[in-house]
């Protein structure tokens, strides 16, 4: 099955004509449109036909969806593209949805867990690990702690938090 990736949820209605406010994941809301057809989990598809820039994201026009009623209907649904959509990224670049799944491993090459999730909950990015036993851990997603991302070879090298305390106590900023 082909990797999707969210790029944005519905988060209301936007005017009288079927507009909807989307908050983006795209790196700039303009570009929300660029990368063809979108559609939901359910499978619906949808094909924006205008976006601009919002406070919150950005105000997107899906094709078929022509009052604010259907508008409105869409609310909290889940936009998703196929992978293979986006433009290829640069060197040390990688998309989140590339990360999910990855084996994380310590420094030493013992297992941590899988990449659950990336998160940002205002005061920078976290990687979420779910361990073997069940547990999670939340970890700074810094190159300090992820110290190696290796897509093609399926793993994260994850620096345990003790490491990183110790480099940083001998370090002035």
């Amino acid at each position: 099955m082909a990797r999707e990736v969210l790029l944005g949820v519905v988060i209301g209605a936007q005017g009288l004509k079927g507009e909807v406010k989307v908050k983006t994941f795209t790196q700039s809301p303009d570009k929300f449109g660029a990368y063809g057809p979108l559609h939901t989990k359910d499978g619906k598809s949808f094909r924006a036909t205008f976006v601009r820039e919002a406070k919150d994201g950005a105000v997107v026009a899906l094709e078929g969806v022509n009052d604010r009623n259907a508008a409105e209907a869409l609310k909290g649904a889940e936009l998703f593209v196929p992978r293979a959509a986006l433009p290829k990224e640069d060197v040390d670049e990688f998309y989140h949805a590339d990360l999910i799944g990855l084996r994380a491993e310590d420094t030493e090459g013992r297992a941590m867990g899988t990449v659950r999730a990336l998160h940002n909950f205002g005061a920078g990015d976290v990687i979420e690990l779910a361990r073997d036993d069940g547990d999670e851990v939340f970890l700074p997603f810094t190159r300090e702690v992820a110290r190696e991302i290796d897509i093609d070879g399926g793993r994260i090298v994850i620096a345990a938090p003790e490491e990183v305390e110790a480099g940083e106590k001998g370090s002035v900023e």
